[in-house]
């Protein structure tokens, strides 16, 4: 079980959350209702995601105080606490990539990424042309198109077109590139990558226990993230990093885990 404790916990977030999510909308539980864009916990508690604010910000349209007061309190969890979580610990989408991360693991497809390659900036290009789009079209442009809300919405109302998003999300990743829907092209997955900068919370490498087995860049998603595997014992402090846990959970000898960042800079090893 130790292998997939962080997993384990982080399938468990995913489902209980879609679990009370889909009971506010049939049952009309009030623990949290709304979807991943707007929230509100035990009806008074409001939680907005900061992508989807600015994206109807950009619109001109006004903002009721209590969306703006969610998204501070989400940008605040995300960027002093959580960093990148969101991708991995809520957003129902990972449970597909990650489904097809595995999959392509398997059937040894890793030759097709080769051959194909995107920069994993274009996810940020996205994430400012959606803001551009938005401006113009005066909509908020990726909600319209979102997999997680159409997902969501799938759930309540049968999925239709949402499945077949999912369906393109899996095949892409598993067919074209190695996480390549949250890696490369998802503007959501970019705006908490900025967050994440800043975040406290980091895995930690030691590299006098490291033995360069690299189970832990294996499962990675973000593999970039880990370039001082077996080099320096520092943390992660990419952005980019999701905090899944996957590095932790492969790690034999404990070479890694989570820990407060330290916000003194430390000398590196083995350099």
């Amino acid at each position: 079980m130790k292998n997939y404790r962080y997993l384990l916990l982080r399938r468990l977030t995913q489902i209980t959350l879609l679990v009370l999510y889909v009971g506010a909308n049939i049952w009309g539980w009030k623990v949290l209702q709304g979807n991943l864009s707007s929230s509100s916990v035990l009806g008074s508690v409001p939680l907005s995601d900061p992508y989807a604010v600015i994206q109807i910000a950009v619109t001109g349209a006004s903002l009721g105080m209590d969306i703006l007061l969610g998204a501070l309190i989400v940008t605040l969890f995300y960027g002093v606490i959580g960093g990148r979580a969101f991708c991995s610990w809520v957003c129902p989408i990972n449970i597909i990539t990650d489904s097809a991360a595995w999959l392509r693991r398997a059937l040894k497809f890793s030759e097709v990424q080769k051959r194909f390659y995107m920069s994993r900036s274009l996810r940020y290009w996205i994430l400012g042309l959606s803001l551009i789009l938005s401006a113009v079209m005066g909509v908020a442009v990726f909600e319209l198109i979102s997999p997680i809300s159409m997902a969501h919405r799938g759930l309540i109302f049968g999925m239709g077109m949402g499945g077949g998003a999912l369906a393109v999300i899996f095949l892409f990743d598993l067919l074209v590139h190695e996480n390549g829907w949250c890696g490369y092209v998802c503007p959501l997955g970019a705006t908490h990558s900025i967050l994440g900068k800043f975040s406290l919370i980091r895995v930690r490498h030691d590299a006098d226990k490291c033995t360069d087995c690299r189970s832990c860049i294996t499962v990675c998603p973000e593999k970039e993230v880990l370039h001082m595997i077996n080099r320096s014992s520092e943390s992660v402090l990419m952005g980019e990093c999701t905090n899944c846990g996957r590095c932790v959970d492969v790690c034999q000898e404990d070479a890694l885990g989570f820990s407060i960042r330290s916000l003194i800079k430390q000398p590196k090893d083995k350099e």
